[in-house]
């Protein structure tokens, strides 16, 4: 295959047969190279390379060889020579529709080209075909591609990975403790657990294992517990065993990692994305460690989206299979725009680069056509004056690639009752534009209508209550509304409701007062005292004979008369503190 390439590129049989042999045989790249470092040396005069003979006996240039047009066809990328020469300009970036006499459409000035966002530190060039390229099935996504090797490389949980933190010290030892990783999607829970036991002084201390609770069950956690423990006896192996989801295992299934993680027959790494508090039972979370993660700031999403641009093996050209290059306001919309998820972020800015090596894999053919019909040349012959094909990835392929704003939200987990609990408080506070905003994340999530409006009605009643009565009819009313039009037309309706009760006043004295008075009622010694039998109804003539109701007052024909409604050991206990009416 080898050969094949060096002779399409116009070396001779004797030539290409002398390249492949001194440099191996396995890379073109470097099969070219030796060839062009050779001819170099050979004669001050730049023969073609069908023609070209190298002499083996004269010592190689230390320049960097000659730009060869016919190189870029074949190579996608060349390697950094010895002495790095100037940058080249970035190649122009998207142009409009082409002039109907058929020629190229011309190169903007700098100063109206977007600017490019460029790796400060790509990583070396593997080539195509190359071993490093098989470490990974073919459509592996980039996400999956890019994930750290070694806990050095996370990023954004630098309070948990520094230099004095629990883990770090754990990995030093080679001791890890059990632990619980909790965080949102994409903030590299799984990646820190694989990159855990390859950050082991000594690699042969542990072996991973890595299950979701997703596909699997206790019979999967059965073997791989046995598995453990042969490898602890025959290699003096620990295990590390890796649990995806462990939120969604039941209690039983939870149960089965209690013995083993006691007598140490794993060191159980378990992620989730919910409230361990509430989903994983307390045996659990007493023998192992929860440790939180953050959502990551837009700066550690742009230096992930600078390795995966970086790296020409596994990162960014691989996808588009050409060199790509991002506008800078792409960069920033995808950093802003993905909630703090690195997964989003990624496979983003894989779909959004795909689309642009089609465009210009597309506009490369259109120029060669053009070329070709202007000149009379065949294409094998124009390709010399085009260049490679680069992907320039603009601020529309990636709002096309998003399609819409990532948000973090969860109708039964955590972030809905975190953003239900700002609703709420906002409102409490007064401050409308803080509730309606919070109201907003909720719709955008796809919250349903009914479950905020529901919530509106007890804080009509729990924090507006009796300073303004008419706040509950607001509240029902809201509720009727979002049941009749439903969404999205009863968003107006819900916020129109949501900055009432804000901007009304507040009294909690009625909420106040009947926890005062259950409290009473659950506390009371011994049972609770019957009604006076003044309060008591008498609708028989026996009850009037035992005394139901006797001694009772008549209101409305005695108005200043004083009677007691509480029973005999409550006599002028006070359980509602009326709101005062508000100053003029």
């Amino acid at each position: 295959m080898e050969m094949q390439q060096l002779l399409s590129m116009g070396f001779s049989d004797e030539l290409a047969a002398e390249a492949l042999a001194a440099t191996g045989g396995k890379s073109t790249l470097r099969a070219t190279e030796w060839i062009l470092t050779r001819r170099s040396s050979s004669s001050s005069s730049s023969p073609s390379p069908a023609t070209a003979n190298p002499n083996p006996s004269a010592s190689p240039n230390p320049d960097p060889p000659p730009f060869q047009p016919k190189l870029d066809r074949f190579f996608h990328f060349h390697s950094k020579p010895s002495n790095p020469s100037p940058p080249s300009p970035p190649p122009p970036p998207r142009t409009g529709a082409r002039p109907r006499d058929g020629s190229p459409t011309p190169t903007p000035p700098d100063s109206k080209r977007p600017k490019l966002f460029l790796p400060q530190n790509p990583q070396s060039v593997v080539p195509r075909g190359a071993a490093g390229r098989k470490d990974s099935p073919p459509h592996e996504p980039l996400a999956e591609r890019m994930r750290p090797r070694t806990v050095d490389d996370v990023v954004g949980q630098d309070h948990l990975l520094d230099g004095s933190s629990l883990l770090r010290s754990a990995i030093a030892a080679d001791r890890l403790p059990s632990i619980v990783l909790w965080g949102p999607p994409g903030t590299g829970k799984t990646s820190i657990a694989k990159a855990i036991t390859n950050s082991s002084s000594r690699v042969s201390v542990y072996r991973f294992v890595s299950l979701s609770a997703v596909t699997c069950g206790v019979k999967e956690v059965r073997e791989a517990v046995e598995e453990a423990r042969k490898a602890r006896v025959k290699s003096n192996k620990r295990t590390v065993l890796f649990v995806d989801e462990v939120h969604r295992f039941n209690k039983s299934q939870q149960d089965s990692f209690l013995p083993v993680i006691e007598d140490g027959s794993i060191v159980f790494l378990g992620a989730t994305t919910e409230n361990p508090s509430f989903h994983l039972i307390t045996p659990l979370l007493s023998r192992c460690r929860v440790l939180t993660l953050n959502p990551l700031k837009p700066h550690h999403i742009v230096s992930l989206l600078e390795r995966a641009i970086g790296d020409l093996e596994k990162g960014l050209a691989r996808s588009a299979d050409m060199k790509v290059e991002l506008e800078e306001d792409a960069v920033e919309f995808l950093s802003t725009n993905c909630d703090g998820d690195a997964r989003v972020a990624l496979n983003g800015l894989e779909i959004s680069a795909i689309t642009a090596a089609a465009r210009a894999s597309e506009q490369q053919l259109k120029l060669k056509g053009v070329k070709e019909s202007s000149d009379g040349n065949s294409l094998e012959d124009v390709g010399d004056g085009i260049g490679p094909p680069v992907a320039i990835v603009t601020l529309d392929d990636v709002k096309e690639a998003l399609q819409c704003k990532h948000l973090a939200y969860d109708k039964a987990g955590d972030e809905h009752y975190n953003l239900i609990s700002a609703l709420h408080k906002s409102m409490r506070g007064s401050d409308a534009d803080a509730a309606i905003y919070w109201l907003a994340r909720m719709l955008e999530g796809g919250e349903q209508p009914l479950y905020i409006a529901r919530r509106l009605i007890r804080f009509a009643s729990e924090d507006v209550g009796l300073a303004d009565p008419l706040a509950l009819n607001q509240a029902v009313s809201c509720y009727q509304a979002c049941h009749f039009i439903g969404m999205p037309e009863c968003n107006v309706v819900l916020a129109q409701c949501v900055a009432y009760l804000a901007l009304a006043p507040k009294s909690i004295s009625v909420y106040r007062a009947i926890e005062a008075a259950q409290k009473v009622v659950r506390e009371s010694v011994g049972q609770n005292e019957g009604v006076p039998l003044h309060l008591r109804n008498a609708p028989t003539k026996l009850m009037k004979e035992i005394g139901y109701g006797k001694g009772y007052i008549y209101p409305p024909n005695n108005p200043q008369s004083a009677q007691s409604y509480m029973p005999p050991s409550l006599q002028g206990y006070k359980f509602l503190d009326m709101p005062r009416a508000n100053p003029p």
